[in-house]
Formats: C-alpha cells, structure tokens, sequence
C-alpha cells in the first residue's frame, strides 16, 4: 500500500536514527508559550476575515458583563464557539467572527445601584448613565481579557458595544421601520410588573418557581341569608380588588347561589356570584375570587365578563389606598396582616400550606405583580405560524432544543410589550404633540435620545403646532439583542457586505435564553428582511458546580475562569471544554475535573517531542502494522469529521483521546520503536514506520487544531510540517480504501497478554520472552517480535 506524500520534503536520512536530537528540547509543555502564540497570531492577523469566497458568518452572543467573576460556564461555552470558528477556517470557509459586548438593561443599573448606595429614579438621569458605563468598563474589560486569553480568534479589533451609539441607532432605525409598518402600537393594558426594578417585563422574562405559600380558606357570607360560601386563596391581600366569585357551572354544590350576592369579608363589599368555566371544581373549594389581578386568569375574567378594575397594588409594591386599613403595607405584610384579622373575626375555616407555581422576575428574583399601565407593543401574535414554519426548517444542534422555541410559540397570547421604566437601555425615539399628545418618529440613521435632545421634528402632522415633548422610556433590552445579526452584517449600511453576510450561518448560544434572544431574533428579523436569520443554532447547557447544583456567589460555589486559564492553561481549558460537556446537555465544572485534561496534553507533547527527532519522510511502502495503524486512524478521522459538521466537539476529542492514548501511543508505538531506529530492519521498513508516525501524529494535530490550538500550532511549527500555520491547513479526510481495524483486537489482546505474562513473571518489559505469536498475527510478526523482545 502506497502511502500519501506530504507538503514538506526532508532529505531521507541512512544512518542510525537512535541518536538524532529532538528539534522540541522543553520536556514539557508550559502555557506561558501561549502568549508568545497569541502574539504570532496577533501580529500575522493570522484570522483576518476576508469578504470572498464561501463565507461563514457567526452571530456571536455578545456577553453581559453583570459581576465578578465571569461564569466558568459561559467561558466554557465560548471557548466552545472559537472551535466553531476554526473548524469553519480549516473547512476552507472565511469566516466572520465578530466580537461584541452587550452593556444595555437592568443587571448593570442594579450593579451600579447597589456599588454606589443610590436609587436610579432619585439620581440625575445623566450622571446616573455615567456611573453605569465607568461600572460596564472595568468589567467589560475583564471579559476581553479572559476571551482573549482562551485564543478566540475573533474580531477584537473591531469589537462592538450594545450601547454605542451606532447600535442604538440600528436598534431605533429598525423601531420606526416597523413602526411606518404599522406592526408598533400604544395600548393600556395589565402588564408583567416588576416592582423592584420599577418596570414591565414580557412573558419571556418570567421563569416558574414552586414556593411555599398559605392557601387560605375564607369565609363569604351569602347576601340575605345564613349560608356561607367558602373561597381559598393564596392572595387574601387582594380581597380589596374582588369584583366578582367564579363558580364552575357544572358544579352543583352552587348551583343554588349562582346570580347572588356574597359579602367580602373584612372589607364588606358586595361582589355577584357567577358562572365561568376556568373555576376548577378540585382547585380549593371549587369557588374562586377575581380580582385585579392575582393572575392572567383574573386579567382575561376581568376582560371577558367587563369587570372594572380596582387597583389595588401601587408601581411601588406597596396596597393603595383602596386597600383600607391595609394601605401603604408591602404585599407580604399586607397578606399576614389580613390573614390575622380574618382569624381574630372567625372568618378562616383552615389554612393550608402549600408549594405554589409563582411566577417570578427573572432579572430581580421577585414574584411579579400584574398593573395596567401604558406600554408600546410590537405585534407578535399574527407573526407565530409564521416563526414556526422559519423555526422548523433551522436546524437545531442538538435537535432536541427546538422544542423550547415551538412550546413557547404555543404559549404566546399577547403582543410584545418592548417599552420599559428605566435609564439605561436604548431610548424608544418619540416626541409627543405638546398640544394634541400626538407621537411623532423622526427620520432612522442616528441616535436619538428624546429625554434631552431637541425635537427632531418640527411641526405636528396632526394639528400643526411645534412645540414636542420627549419620551423618557427605554426598549427592553432584547430589542436591541435580537438585531444582533443585522448589526454584524451592515443592515442598511453595506448592501454589498449584507448580501453576502446574511443570513448568518450559525447562531450559538444557551438553551435558558431560547424563548427570548433566539425568539425575538427570529421574529425581528423576519419582520425586517423576511427571511430567518441564520441557517443553524448551536445551543449549549448550563454549567454547574461538581455536585450538579447552580452555581451563585451566595453558595460560594463559584469558580472563577480567569486564575483557572492563568493556572493550567487555555489549552487545558479548552481541552476540558470539549472532553467534558455533550452539546445542548448541563456540564459539571471543577478545578480539579480541568487539571485532570492536563495528562492528555502532557501525553501529545511526549508523543511529539519523541518524533521530532526523525526526520518527515516524502512516501513509503507502508507495512501491515502501518497499514493497521492508518485504518484506525481514519476511522478517528470518519469520526471526528462527524463530530465537527455537528459543532459536537464532545465527539472529536474524545475520539482522539482514546486512539492517541490507548492505541498509537500503548500499542503502534511501542511496535515500530525498533524498526524507527532501524534495529534489524531494512531502510524501507525504517522509512515506512517513520513515515507512517508522522502522518498518524501531523493528523492527529490537524484534527485537534479547533480544540487545541496553541499547543497543535506550536508542535506543528516546531516539527516543520508545513512552513505555515496548521490552522491554514485544511481537515484531514479519510485516505485507505483496505480496512484493517480487524486486527485492533487480537493485537491489542496480544500485547496486553505478553505485559502481564512478564508482570506475573517479574521480568521487565525489555526482557525476553518465549511467547508463539497466533497464526492470524503472523504479517505484524516482525514488529511483534521487536517490540516484546520475543525468543526464537
């Protein structure tokens, strides 16, 4: 079998190679090198994007530089998309691979809250928006550092800010082109409402938690008679709201009071009692209060049967005024307070405690409040078949993560209310009719900030006046999130550039944030360009502590990246990146489970240093032993070109963990040692075992490039087998049509038999033994022979 001829020809060596020097001299590998690497790369602008060819376009996830430290996890999954790059580079592609930081929304006003003791509304707006950048800069900076640490192979000479003034503007151009499409619209209606952080929030920023709650039973006195009707709750704060009892009209136990009266207790108001089929008869009593609003349940009551809404809950989580004697308390307070005086006057027939489903805030950790207020909205609900059909033909990596987009496609009932009560986001740009209220957008391609700048425009289209005021509100921040593909390609700013560069080819990013960044991207983009706005998306899953648990500073479980890279490594890292997490599943992450990845790397390096002492043969006849060793190796290869065309780095590095660590190295290696140095063995067969080490290795650093590459990069170099980089190589491919793989297990039996016969014997493994070697192990003889020192 012949074998292939490499790109880098070295002169064939005759003598005795047993005593030529290796060209690496470190024993060791030492991830100081790393930084030396980094500036070769740096300087060579080794991953320049070049806008030819087959483009591959990353739509990075911008991360949040909310605290210290930043999430190994999220390290972890960004080391993760640089593998995602420079598979795309070795697959011949120019691949853009833009880096970006988003610094818009409530986690850096409640960082900076909290760093400076004061509250955002009671601080000037400007100065406030100051505190904030200078907080978003030190830690921003931070995160540049660990990125670039890692060895991404981004654009950070040209890394983007949300918060620029040239994203702001694109996230306000694509506001008012929606806007002049009639799809934004201004409306009263109960909201998701975060009293903590003082604004809306969309239903995709609500997560589920089961908390211990009372579930109280309270007595209702029938009008007129002496029947008494009892109601549970979980919300007796809000007895004050009631507007009407809700019973099932199939349950009989009320048919006899359906269309009376029932007294309030402590409050003594008259509310009706009616029929409705959202009462569950096995919820409670059967019987349920609505009110303004303990749910969304209350909100469609309340619409459907005209209820008039009482407001019973302030902006500042505190009762209202219609609340009594209960005014001005905190609705925890209120509750307890309630709950007692309905037990002081006989009106609690039992108390239950109970784990109830409660939405939660998921920025301040808070169950939320349901308030009407007045919101912008962008429609949504006429775009959901349409998202669906975009979403099924994405492909998801894993598959199994496209069902969080399609379950909550299913569970969307509103329009998308995008304005927010707070400073530092993008402003929503419009000035309103000092006369008539009438808003008006100014023309897109700049930034605007209503709050403080002039009025853009100058006479009102409605009753001609010229005098505006500015809208104070902000965007939620997934407004500006989800034209973060547009913002990489030059949407409406390089037509030539957008062509080639949208849609994007992959979107990666974690499984949590599907309902909201992958969403709203898709809806957005859709409504703006028709199209979606990549072809894949990669989703990862958390990552956790060793035990399983979620990691938080209040456990003192985290681990901090940063001094970990600094430790061991980027490769290391890397490494354990890769080996450790199975794409779109949760990871657990330890110091101790990514310094254990260290062996493999130490292992590649002994490998290598051990080869670079002989030279790089052009082509040889290769033996059976090689022929055996490059089936394995293609099979390797099969595999971790699968892996890779599946952005499951998962596969490739373990594959080649196994075969480099329990077949080249153990079995091959130790094999062909004698014919490499020429001991009892012709030139041809010296050549060929060299040959074959060579290629076996220059694969095995060609595969592990994307995972690896300050290490792959340096052996590379160090060996000379090409006179450039190994990330401008491409992916090696499967070459030997004769399979020999068959052979893996009796050779590898084989051997294992003849190490433990001399163990048992207590000879060394260099001493000779009298072992027959099976008949169907007769062509790898000569090697066999060598290697365990067999007698005649």
């Amino acid at each position: 079998m012949k074998a292939i001829t490499r790109v880098l020809t070295l002169s064939r060596r005759s003598q005795d190679h047993r005593d030529m020097e290796p060209k690496i001299k470190e024993t060791s590998w030492n991830p100081e090198i790393e930084k030396q690497i980094l500036k070769q790369w740096e300087d060579s602008k080794a991953y320049e994007f070049r806008l030819e060819g087959d483009v591959f376009v990353i739509d990075t996830p911008p991360p949040y530089p909310s605290g210290r430290p930043w999430h190994i996890g999220a390290a972890a999954h960004y080391a993760q998309i640089d593998m995602i790059a420079r598979t795309a580079r070795m697959q011949g592609k120019n691949v853009l691979f833009p880096i970006g930081i988003d610094r818009n929304g409530l986690p850096v006003e409640l960082y900076t809250e909290k760093k400076y003791n004061i509250r955002m509304h009671e601080t000037d707006r400007a100065e406030f928006l100051n505190l904030c950048s200078t907080a978003l800069n030190d830690l921003e900076a931070e995160m540049i550092q660990i990125m670039k640490s890692l060895g991404l192979s981004g654009n950070f000479s040209e890394y983007y800010r949300t918060d620029s003034e040239q994203y702001r503007s694109l996230t306000q151009a694509t506001f008012i082109e929606l806007w002049k499409k009639g799809m934004v619209y201004i409306a009263n209606r109960p909201n998701n409402y975060d009293w903590v952080t003082g604004t809306t929030i969309a239903d995709a920023e609500i997560i589920y938690e089961e908390i211990p709650t009372k579930l109280v039973y309270m007595k209702f006195k029938i009008k007129d008679s002496d029947m008494i009707l009892t109601i549970a709750s979980t919300r007796p704060e809000l007895l004050c709201a009631c507007q009407a009892i809700i019973v099932n009209p199939d349950d009989e136990r009320y048919s006899s009071v359906i269309g009376k009266s029932a007294i309030i207790p402590v409050i003594n108001r008259e509310v009706q009692i009616r029929t409705h089929p959202s009462a569950e008869k096995e919820f409670g009593s059967g019987a349920v209060m609505a009110c303004s609003y303990g749910d969304q349940n209350d909100v469609a009551l309340f619409r459907e049967l005209k209820l008039e809404e009482i407001v019973a809950i302030g902006k500042n989580g505190r009762m209202t005024e219609v609340a009594g004697a209960y005014s001005g308390l905190k609705i925890k307070q209120a509750r307890e307070k309630i709950i007692e005086d309905l037990q002081n006057q006989n009106l609690v027939e039992k108390i239950e405690n109970i784990n109830h489903r409660t939405p939660i805030s998921e920025r301040s950790k808070i169950p939320i409040e349901i308030i009407a207020m007045e919101e912008y909205y962008l429609k949504q609900k006429e775009s959901v078949e349409k998202i669906k059909e975009l979403g099924s033909k994405i492909v998801f990596h894993p598959s199994m993560h496209k069902q969080i987009l399609m379950n909550w496609l299913e569970s969307i009932t509103i329009d998308w209310p995008i304005s927010r009560r707070r400073f530092y986001g993008t402003e929503i740009p419009i000035w309103y009719c000092k006369k008539c209220s009438e808003p008006h957008v100014p023309e897109p391609g700049r930034y605007y900030r209503p709050w403080k700048d002039p009025s853009p425009i100058s006479k009102c289209t409605k009753c001609g006046a010229t005098e505006f005021v500015g809208e104070e509100r902000t965007f939620d921040t997934w407004m500006d999130s989800s034209v973060s593909p547009l913002y990489v390609s030059k949407y409406n700013k390089d037509k030539e550039f957008f062509k080639k560069t949208y849609p994007a080819s992959i979107r990666p990013q974690s499984k949590d944030i599907v309902r909201t960044w992958l969403y709203y991207t898709v809806l957005r983009c859709e409504q703006l360009t028709g199209m979606t706005p990549w072809k894949d998306a990669w989703i990862m899953g958390y990552g956790v502590d060793e035990h399983g648990a979620k990691m938080s500073k209040s456990k003192g479980n985290v681990v901090d990246p940063l001094p970990v890279i600094q430790k061991f490594g980027a490769d290391t890292f890397r490494f354990w990146s890769a080996s450790e997490i199975n794409l779109g599943y949760d990871f657990r992450c330890s110091e101790q489970k990514i310094e254990t990845t260290k062996k493999f790397l130490s292992k590649l390096w002994n490998i290598s240093r051990f080869l670079s002492g002989f030279p790089i043969i052009k082509s040889a006849t290769t033996t059976p032993t090689d022929n055996w060793i490059l089936s394995e190796l293609d099979k390797v290869v099969s595999e971790c070109r699968k892996g890779f065309e599946d952005y499951n780095f998962f596969v490739p590095s373990t594959s080649i963990r196994e075969f480099t660590w329990n077949l080249f190295a153990a079995h091959y290696i130790e094999m062909v040692k004698g014919r490499a140095y020429s001991t009892g063995f012709s030139e041809e067969e010296r050549d060929a075992a060299i040959f074959t080490l060579h290629k076996v290795l220059s694969t095995l650093l060609a595969l592990l490039a994307p995972i690896t590459p300050f290490i792959t990069d340096y052996l590379w170099q160090q060996i000379q087998y090409s006179d450039k980089t190994v990330h401008k190589e491409k992916f090696p491919q499967a070459e030997n049509p004769q399979d020999w793989t068959r052979f893996t297990k009796p050779i590898t039996e084989f051997n294992s038999n003849i190490w433990n016969k001399k163990k048992e014997q207590n000879l060394s493994l260099k001493d000779a033994i009298e072992v027959e070697i099976p008949e169907d192990l007769h062509q790898f003889a000569k090697d066999l022979k060598a290697m365990h020192n067999l007698k005649p």
